[in-house]
Order: C-alpha cells, then structure tokens, then sequence
C-alpha cells in the first residue's frame, strides 16, 4: 500500500506543489486582508488546502494518462508511473475522480463563487492537456491553469473578484508560462519528430529563452502593482526583489548552447520563488495587523 501511494506520489510530482500552493495562501492573505480587513481564518485556509490538493492531483493525473502514449516514446518520461506499467489506467481513472471530489467538497464548504468558479477550473485542468497537440501556446493555457491557484484562493475567502485579484492572475500566470517555456527547451527535438507544438518547436530554443525573458518582465511588473494596488509595504519590497534577483538567475544559468542546469533553473530557482514571495507578504501584511 505504501509503495502505491508512493508511486500515486511521484506521479503527480507531489514535490511540485511547492510551485502553486504558496501562492494559492498568498491570494487568500490579500484577498481577505483588502476585502475583509483581517487574516483568513484556520478553517478557511485548510479548506484552500484540501481544494488545491484536490486540483492538482487531478490535474496531474488527467495529463499523466492523456500523455501516456507519447510518454512512453519519449526517453525522459518513458519510466513514468504509466508508460512503466506501475500503474493501470484504471487505478488512474479512480484517482483523478477521487481528486475531484475533493475539490469539490473543498469549494461547496467555501462560498458560492467557489462552486460557481469550478466549472472554469475543471475545464482548464482538462482542456491543457491537449494544448501541446494543436497551439504553441500551451504555456500560456498551463500558466493561466495554475493561476487559479492564487485567484481561486482569493474568491475562497472573499467572495468575489477585483482589479488587485486580476492583476495577481495574470502576474503567476506569466511567471508560469515563462518557466514552463524554459523547461519544454529540452524536449524541442522530440516535441517536432511527434508534431507536437510548443515555442520552442515554433521560434526555436534563442528566440524561445528571450519570450521566457518577456513574460517574466511583465510579470515582475505585475509584482509591482500589486505593491501600488495591495497597499503593501517594505516586507513585500524585500521579497520581491528577492524574487527578481531569482528570476535574473534563471535565466543566466540558461542558454541556448547549455541546458545542462535547466532542472536547476526549474524546479530549484522557482520553488524558492514562490516561498519567498508569499514569506515575506506574510510577514508584511501580520506586521500591518498587529
């Protein structure tokens, strides 16, 4: 039993969630803090928790099995649980059912926008998986997927959604799709032999580290005004420029002739991101309760 979890585990990258939750805590900070002048309660926090651990087990799940064929053709993911024969498709099939109804029964116990938003969520976490077959901006359609992480825990706790929650969207949306860009470089060869698309395949490894570059720009700026539309003070600054000074170093370590540190750039570079992001906007906003 233990050595299924374990696999259950691996297959959705349980260590990744370090890349989403963080922020999907941040948008519940702010939210409740601009909307309703205090700190989200225990309660709501943890069910924030059971939603995004429910999505993205879902999510992770849906593109495991979606992907098992050209996983299974491609070296790097050909000793993923299903391609290996770890799992069946049916032990699968019940997981991500498993990790809906999770989601579900997180969102009913939040507030009505909640359940009114899981359609769009649900729909998202499908349709991605199938973005690679027919647009090179399935990035974009990941980023803007996992951004509801951050938005979703803002209407968690609100009740409803602003100009400041927008502007959090589309700024983890950008940071997502720009590292998602990063990592799909080093499957540029076997994405074109499968006719699989992505900007890497579409513009080429150079051109595609400079978009990457763009959309952190942007979403360094969305950074910014939050500062201005938060109302947040010198602990956020702190962090954020901490996360810039990360973002500069992604991209440094990164070339179109070295990819030999693109795991560090990804997984690494990102998941201390996303902590020290939310870290310090804690920090600022129970400095500003107390």
């Amino acid at each position: 039993m233990f050595r299924k979890a374990a696999v259950f585990l691996q297959m959705i990258k349980f260590e990744h969630t370090v890349f989403a939750l963080p922020f999907a805590f941040m948008g519940a900070l702010l939210g409740s803090v601009a909307i309703n002048h205090e700190l989200p309660s225990w309660a709501q926090i943890g069910w924030v928790l059971l939603a995004m651990f429910g999505a993205r087990s879902a999510a992770m799940g849906l593109n495991r099995l979606i992907d098992r064929v050209s996983d299974a053709k491609n070296p790097r993911t050909a000793g993923r649980a299903i391609p290996a024969g770890l799992l069946k498709i049916g032990e699968v099939v019940l997981f991500i059912l498993i990790s809906f109804a999770l989601l579900f029964w997180a969102a009913a116990e939040l507030n009505p926008l909640a359940m009114k938003l899981l359609p769009i969520a649900v729909v998202m976490l499908v349709v991605y998986s199938y973005t690679k077959r027919f647009t090179w901006l399935c990035h974009v359609v990941l980023g803007l997927t996992i951004a509801l992480a951050p938005l979703g825990g803002w209407a968690a706790v609100t009740g409803k959604v602003d100009a400041t929650a927008m502007v959090l969207y589309i700024t983890i949306a950008l940071w997502v799709a720009g590292f998602d860009v990063i990592y799909s470089c080093q499957d540029v060869e076997f994405d074109t032999k499968e006719g699989l698309y992505s900007i890497p395949v579409r513009f080429g490894v150079a051109n595609s580290l400079r978009i990457a570059q763009v959309f952190h720009i942007i979403s360094a700026l969305g950074y910014i005004a939050l500062l201005l539309m938060a109302d947040l003070g010198w602990w956020y600054i702190a962090g954020m420029l901490i996360a810039c000074l990360i973002l500069f170093y992604e991209h440094y370590i990164v070339s179109p002739s070295d990819l030999s540190r693109l795991q560090t750039a990804f997984f690494t570079m990102n998941g201390v991101l996303s902590i020290v992001v939310f870290s310090f906007t804690l920090i600022d906003l129970v400095v500003r309760q107390s």
